[in-house]
C-alpha cells in the first residue's frame, strides 16, 4: 500500500490559516518545524511533560473531492486543517502501522474526526460525512524531510 503527499500544510498559531509549503522538515517526537503542533511540543517538552500524540495530521483528497462534489462547495483544502493531503491510500489502513511520510518514519495512531470548531468554520455537513473517513493523526518516530509528491509507504508491505 503506498500513496503520494498532493499538498503540506502549517499553521504558526491555532486560528491562523493553514498555509501551503512545499517542503517541511519533520522532527521525531515533536511534528513539522514551524506548525503550531512543533511549537506546542517544545514547550510541552521544556516543562518536562509528555506530548499528545497529535504531532501530524494527514487527510485524504479522494475524500475531500467526494464531499465536495456531493456538497457543491468550493472551499480550499487547507481549510480543513491538516497537514498533509494524501492521495491513493487508505488511511485508516495505517492506524497502527509504521509508514514512511518522505524519508520520516511516523505511525498512525487514531482517525483524526473533524470537529465542532472545523463544522462551524467550513461546512456543516464535515461532520457527519467525513467522521473516521478522511483524516489520519501519526506521531513522528524518526525525523525526515517531506516534500509535495513524496510517496507515503506503509512498512513491511
Amino acid at each position: 500500500m503506498s500513496g503520494t503527499v498532493k499538498n503540506i500544510f502549517i499553521a504558526k498559531t491555532r486560528r491562523e490559516q493553514p498555509q501551503q509549503i512545499e517542503s517541511a522538515k519533520l522532527e521525531a517526537g515533536k511534528g513539522i518545524v514551524g506548525d503550531r503542533y512543533h511549537e506546542r511540543a517544545l514547550e510541552i517538552l521544556a516543562v518536562g511533560d509528555q506530548v499528545p500524540a497529535n504531532h501530524i495530521s494527514l487527510i485524504s483528497k479522494e475524500e475531500l473531492t467526494g464531499f465536495l462534489e456531493r456538497n457543491n462547495a468550493e472551499i480550499d483544502y487547507a481549510d480543513f486543517r491538516r497537514n498533509v493531503l494524501t492521495s491513493g491510500i487508505d488511511l485508516r489502513g495505517l492506524i497502527g502501522r509504521q509508514f514512511k511520510l518522505g524519508s520520516a518514519l511516523c505511525q498512525g495512531i487514531e482517525d483524526c474526526d473533524p470537529c465542532a470548531f472545523l463544522a462551524a468554520a467550513v461546512h456543516r455537513s464535515v461532520l457527519p460525512e467525513l467522521k473516521e473517513k478522511a483524516g489520519l493523526r501519526a506521531i513522528i518516530l524518526e525525523e525526515g524531510d517531506l516534500k509535495v509528491g513524496d510517496t507515503i509507504t506503509l512498512i513491511g508491505d
